[in-house]
């Protein structure tokens, strides 16, 4: 899957969305190095319940993570219609599961609504806001907050 990146103007940023369930989440398209369809992972001993297990990208070892259940959401059931979508976390790269990629956004720093006060300290952590495009609500992902330095590097 391929997309073109346009010229932006100043202040905007480019997301990707997806979904997982019947929820749409994005992050910052700068840190997506690629999207690929569902690669059985192989199970890694005392991983964190999130990660799936590792794949061979094109000779590279890549921890693969159910973004559903580090979200706190039910564990997803991997299956054919599934994506990864590869992205680089500091300096890991690592790939995330998820239902389905469904857009690309640009959007402006002003489109971007504070994440709710009566959001659980579990979510605030992890959303850096929330989108309203189109009759969606979009969270919008940190990267960096979902994984932390040493939890990146355990995965």
């Amino acid at each position: 899957m391929s997309y073109a990146v346009k010229n932006l103007n100043e202040g905007d940023r480019e997301l990707i969305a997806f979904r997982i369930g019947h929820q749409e989440f994005c992050v910052n398209i700068m840190s997506v190095r690629e999207i690929r369809g569902w690669t059985p992972a192989t199970a890694m001993p005392h991983s964190p319940a999130y990660m799936l297990g590792v794949i061979n990208l094109r000779g590279a070892v890549l921890p693969i993570i159910d973004l559903s259940a580090r979200l706190g959401m039910k564990p997803a059931d991997p299956t054919a219609r599934h994506v990864i979508i590869v992205a680089q976390v500091r300096r890991k790269v690592v790939g995330l599961l998820v239902d389905a990629v469904s857009d690309i956004l640009t959007v402006t720093d002003e489109t971007i609504q504070p994440t709710p006060e009566i959001s659980s300290e579990l979510e605030r952590q992890f959303a850096r806001g929330i989108l309203a495009i189109d009759k969606r609500m979009i969270c919008l992902i940190e990267l960096e907050a979902l994984f932390p330095e040493t939890e990146s590097e355990a995965a």
